[in-house]
């Protein structure tokens, strides 16, 4: 139980570190990326506005049907890819991306490579 408080601290320390430096407007919302163990989902949120902008998930029903599990790279990159459309639908090019408490590494990073790709800036 010791390792996993420690665990849960170290997360919430990178957390408020990565945190603190963003803040998403209306011109460039904050690219927020939730991972489990199944799933991974992005949020384009707006801070000034307390507003969520688009929201792509693997639980979504046209995405869900692409891809076989969601907690996978191949699962990630495609939803890098999805919220990157529908970000430049919604007229955004710029984005703040806040990884969150978790390590730029493996599917945190294979959806923020999607999403460079398919036309966001980070």
């Amino acid at each position: 139980m010791d390792k996993q408080k420690a665990l849960n601290k170290q997360r919430t320390r990178r957390k408020f570190r990565v945190r603190k430096r963003l803040l998403g407007t209306a011109e460039r919302p904050r690219l927020c990326v939730t991972r489990t163990l199944r799933n991974i989902a992005v949020q384009l949120v707006d801070d000034d506005a307390g507003k969520t902008l688009a929201a792509v998930s693997t639980q979504d029903k046209q995405l869900g049907s692409t891809v076989k599990y969601g907690g996978n790279a191949d699962a990630a990159a495609a939803v890098g890819k999805a919220i990157a459309e529908k970000a430049t639908a919604a007229g955004f090019k710029a984005v703040c991306f806040d990884r969150g408490p978790y390590k730029y590494h493996g599917r945190v990073a294979a959806l923020a490579d999607a999403a460079r790709e398919a036309g966001l800036e980070f």
